[in-house]
């Protein structure tokens, strides 16, 4: 490991680094772990990482958005910033980006593995004061995104437990339209047809029915029939016959006729 203060952009994976001293290592433990012994020296730092992109995730584009890939990535960085053990933002950009550490070190882990990633990242969003609204905007959200575009059961699993469990309604929110991305997870339709059901906040509701509008029709579609037939809370029902109304499925067409002739 030697520390390399970059005068041009360093190649780190396909990750360009500039402006920083980077110490980039193999991740042998936790990411957990690694993050816990890169701040346990002090003083601001970033951590960043590599993923993969799930299959059919959105990816972002670069962090300023000075480029833009025509074709979605399939990786991701993902970078923390740090003062001391305490987190201060975190961001994502496509591996193509130029990223400006701003004069700060970075350590790089290579090789985090998915799973790895899935539990620091639901860490961030769970841990005490997520819902304030600084570290909501600068965490907690981005978070939810990037475990949004993590493969594997585990981030399933803990955008699950973000759409039944946060306290912050907005973070529920975030955590169903994630889940509607996870096409044909059955984790996630389950849980976005609990929270239409169940959360105690209408609004959530209502996104948890347009993360039905956004699963493959032949699985949103009978659903949001079944929504806006049966639902007991109104604005639930409106809410699917709206994204109904917006499918120009022939089955919701099917469904509004009927509706019309009763």
């Amino acid at each position: 490991m030697i520390p390399v203060m970059l005068a041009a952009a360093l190649a780190i994976g396909q990750s360009h680094i500039t402006n920083g001293q980077v110490d980039s290592h193999q991740a042998t433990q936790s990411l957990e772990r690694e993050v816990a012994t890169a701040t346990s020296r002090g003083g601001a730092r970033w951590i960043g990482y590599r993923m993969k992109v799930a299959a059919g995730r959105r990816s972002l584009e670069c962090l300023e958005r000075t480029h833009i890939a025509l074709e979605g990535a399939t990786e991701v960085s993902v970078l923390a910033r740090y003062e001391g053990t305490t987190i201060t933002r975190l961001r994502t950009a496509t591996p193509e980006c130029e990223i400006d550490a701003g004069g700060l070190p970075v350590t790089w882990l290579e090789n985090v593995k998915a799973d790895d990633s899935a539990a620091w990242l639901a860490s961030l969003v769970n841990t005490p004061n997520a819902e304030v609204r600084e570290r909501l905007n600068r965490v907690t959200k981005p978070a939810v995104v990037t475990l949004g575009m993590t493969e594997g059961a585990a981030a399933s699993r803990a955008l699950v437990n973000i759409a039944r469990n946060h306290p912050a309604p907005a973070v529920r929110n975030d955590g169903l339209f994630w889940l509607s991305q996870r096409a044909g997870d059955r984790l996630a339709v389950g849980a976005i047809a609990e929270a239409i059901e169940k959360d105690p906040d209408t609004e959530v509701r209502k996104r948890a029915v347009f993360a039905l509008s956004q699963l493959p029709k032949d699985e949103g579609i009978p659903r949001l029939i079944d929504v806006a037939k049966n639902n007991r809370n109104p604005a639930v029902r409106q809410q699917a016959m709206f994204w109904l109304g917006q499918s120009g499925d022939p089955r919701a067409i099917k469904f509004f006729e009927d509706v019309l002739l009763k």
